[in-house]
């Protein structure tokens, strides 16, 4: 059946990139199987297991990435076991290394050690579109930092802040990501060599009860696959606490993301920042004018969709009955890619747009002064008291216009002209030029640019220097 007749994922056919999708294709998995066999056939043969020959090694080597998938489709059909399959496929090519072949091991000793190095590549691949982020939300951040803009809590305008500053915030949260990330690239344990439940046995017989060579084997595959670190005990499979541990660090990118999504979608609403939009981009397909933040949108639906996988690793870590269940196995074939895959075009669209966002100063400064009379109030308090006035008297004709003009700001008011009625005011004492240099927006957003140069200085700008020059474009978006 063709592309059209069949369903695929969207993340394939849509959203993910080229090099994630590479990452989880069975291209990549099933040759890392061949090399997981390589490596402990030489372990082995170093340890001095006989009839493991040099020959038979090279004819492994020789192979490890022409697969004939069509011939493992076959051998599956017969044995109904995905593993074996892939072993007698694996054996057809390299027909000296047959007898030697999974010596010793289980299912899981390439299925499992295959999902965890799948696993810290994917990070690798992530922890570079969240630096490539970082960088783009940098430059942004320089530009902007010292740009007034309302800040808010509750979905209220507080005080100000500044366009720069806000976006050290979504800066400061792929931060922390980053070193959930980093830990777990440093610190993600291979299965290791096992056995059908854990305990070794079949290496200790297959090095006539010699506990320090079985000890030996191991360390020598885990080198050999280039991992500093092995889980001690496992039961058949590695404990579903690490895939646990690994797509929470992944879920937290995508909730960073979805942040990020969440408030450029109401500053979008709001007319002070909108997502690129392209010279030929429709909108709507019924109302023409229309620029709709469809790719922040789209993070926000992504990242949900991440987001609710995550509790789905810690359900299957906790019922692999004691050393292991099956029904691990058909879910984790869904969520563990997917969750990359998504998260990886969560932070593609969240790069594109951070590369891309255009400012409106003039409708950022109109919203902060139809808002910043009312934070001036504490200021006219005190200038009005200098000027002789009672406080207490001072704060109810200041609550009693602030209300009326917001009300009138409501009805239509073209601005806020809390500052002419309370000059209008003889009860309030000060003059219209009393209170004019009050309003300046600068004198609102207290160390808002000095925070962003010292971020950008001490924790982004670090970052950045370490990490590997940027590609010369960012991968295209295809919808």
């Amino acid at each position: 059946m063709s592309g059209t007749t069949r369903y695929t994922s969207p993340l394939a056919g849509r959203y993910a990139s080229q090099a994630m999708l590479e990452l989880w294709s069975p291209q990549q998995r099933h040759a890392l199987w061949r090399r997981l066999w390589l490596a402990l056939a030489e372990a082995e043969r170093e340890l001095g297991v006989p009839d493991i020959t040099e020959e038979g090694l090279a004819q492994m080597r020789a192979h490890l990435d022409d697969i004939d998938f069509d011939k493992v489709a076959a051998f599956e059909r017969r044995f109904r076991h995905d593993v074996m399959a892939h072993v007698h496929a694996f054996g057809d090519v390299a027909p000296l290394a047959r007898p030697f072949i999974h010596l010793g091991a289980t299912s899981a000793f390439v299925t499992d050690n295959a999902d965890v190095i799948l696993m810290r590549r994917g990070l690798d691949l992530l922890r570079a579109k969240i630096v490539a982020v970082l960088r783009a939300l940098a430059a942004f951040a320089r530009r902007w930092r010292d740009e007034p803009a309302l800040a808010y809590t509750h979905l209220q305008p507080a005080q100000l802040t500044t366009v720069g500053k806000r976006a050290t915030l979504w800066m400061q949260d792929l931060v922390l990501d980053l070193a959930d990330i980093d830990h777990r690239i440093a610190t993600l344990p291979l299965r290791g060599v096992k056995g059908t439940t854990g305990t070794q046995a079949s290496f200790l017989e297959l090095f006539g009860g010699d506990h320090a060579k079985v000890r030996r084997l191991e360390q020598l595959v885990v080198k050999k696959m280039q991992f500093n670190h092995v889980l001690p005990v496992t039961g058949q499979t590695y404990t579903r606490k690490i895939d646990a541990q690994v797509l929470s660090a992944v879920a937290g990118v995508a909730a960073s993301a979805a942040k990020f999504a969440a408030d450029v979608r109401m500053l979008q609403s709001f007319g002070e920042i909108e997502e690129p939009f392209e010279a030929e981009q429709i909108g709507s397909s019924a109302m023409a004018y229309k620029r709709n933040p469809m790719r922040a949108e789209r993070i926000s639906s992504l990242a949900r969709f991440v987001i609710t996988l995550e509790e789905n690793a810690n359900h299957t870590h906790s019922v692999q009955f004691f050393e292991r269940t099956l029904d691990d196995s058909a879910n984790r074939r869904l969520v563990i890619p997917e969750m990359f895959l998504a998260t990886d075009a969560v932070l593609l669209l969240m790069e594109n747009i951070a590369s891309g966002l255009e400012v409106h100063p003039a409708r950022i400064r109109r919203r902060v002064m139809d808002e910043l009379p009312f934070m001036a109030t504490e200021k006219l308090i005190v200038r009005a008291v200098r000027a002789g006035g009672d406080r207490q008297e001072a704060h109810e004709i200041i609550r009693r216009h602030s209300i009326e003009a917001a009300r009138a700001l409501k009805n239509g008011a073209e601005r806020n002209d809390m500052l002419e009625r309370l000059s209008a005011d003889p009860a309030f004492g000060l003059s219209l030029a009393d209170m004019q240099d009050i309003t300046a927006p600068r004198d609102f957003v207290g160390r808002a640019p000095e925070q962003v140069d010292e971020f950008l200085h001490e924790v982004v700008d670090p970052i950045l220097a370490a990490a590997p020059a940027a590609a010369a474009e960012a991968e295209e978006l295809r919808v």
